[in-house]
């Protein structure tokens, strides 16, 4: 039986399940694995592989590590020489170049966290969530030159739960890549891709986040809006605001039936509210800069002396 010979080129967990599924698929041969340089880590900076580099050297794949794929022409002449059918890319973090993306026979495919053509871009996942979607998925399409902007050959749709956070739907995703990618696999097995041009009418895009864009803005935001704003940034950068000058992260917050004006706090039952622009929050759980993660009735204990110094903005004031 004649395996399909493919490159899979990946880096951070998120796409290692897909490689583990291709690496032990009964008819496939993964013939070479692209990833990132190692990089240091940890407190003692010591160097680290990424962990799809990892699982190739663990696996005995033969892997290349490079920080820039366009620039490594033997590679380009290996594909072609070791007759490579396609290439997988999932969270490989680098753009491929004309000349990649024509070497392999079948072509280079992308595996994107949504429903393409909606969210284009580093951050699917996140942008899905602070926009309060109900839906998300993963799609695969053919590469071309511009960004995720190739004709899809499977569209797998997920569900997204009210409450579920960044770290909970990446997990989910991270396996539904893998289910999708093995449906892939058996299409081009049996000869029987379509391909579904984009609807360029309907892109939007997702570009990466930044740490200061977690922060709250109470006096600007509806609670909606700053609930899915918490949910889409846990773990991580995380959302935060301040009290007085020091920064207070928020891990969770809940409706609260007392009417407060946007942007006005209040201690109320050893709770800590703050009024939005369309109603009231609670900061269940949170972290004052140089403390503990905490229920916010041990952050006001802390100011049992003086609560009324506790005032919350977004601009780090006193």
């Amino acid at each position: 039986m004649k395996k399909l010979r493919l490159a899979y080129f990946g880096t951070p967990d998120f796409a290692v399940p897909v490689l583990d599924l291709l690496h032990s698929h009964p008819q496939v041969e993964v013939a070479l694995v692209v990833s990132m340089p190692d990089r240091k880590a940890g407190r003692g900076q010591k160097l680290q592989k990424p962990p799809v580099a990892q699982f190739a050297q663990d696996n005995k794949i033969p892997l290349l590590q490079t920080p820039n794929i366009n620039k490594e022409p033997e590679f380009i002449k290996s594909i072609k020489d070791n007759q490579i059918d396609l290439v997988v890319v999932l969270a490989f973090a680098q753009f491929l170049g004309t000349p990649i993306l024509g070497a392999p026979k079948l072509g280079c495919f992308n595996i994107h966290t949504s429903l393409l053509p909606s969210y284009r871009g580093a951050a699917p996942i996140q942008h899905a969530l602070l926009n309060g979607d109900s839906n998300t998925g993963v799609s695969i399409q053919k590469m071309v030159k511009k960004m995720d902007a190739g004709d899809i050959v499977l569209s797998d749709e997920v569900s997204i739960s009210d409450a579920e956070t960044l770290g909970q739907l990446y997990t989910r995703l991270k396996y539904q890549a893998a289910l999708s990618a093995n449906s892939f696999i058996e299409y081009v097995l049996k000869d029987n891709l379509s391909f579904k041009p984009q609807d360029e009418t309907k892109v939007t895009f997702a570009p990466t986040l930044k740490r200061e864009d977690g922060l709250l803005d109470f006096s600007n935001m509806r609670t909606s809006d700053i609930k899915n704003k918490v949910r889409a940034f846990n773990p991580w950068p995380g959302t935060y605001c301040f009290l007085g000058k020091k920064r207070l992260k928020v891990f969770s917050l809940e409706n609260h039936p007392k009417q407060l004006k946007a942007g006005e706090t209040c201690i109320e039952t050893n709770e800590l509210l703050v009024g939005c622009l369309d109603s009231t929050l609670r900061l269940k759980e949170v972290q004052l800069e140089g403390k503990k993660r905490s229920p916010d009735i041990d952050l006001i204990n802390g100011y049992k002396n003086n609560k009324n110094s506790i005032t919350i903005n977004s601009e780090g004031v006193q």
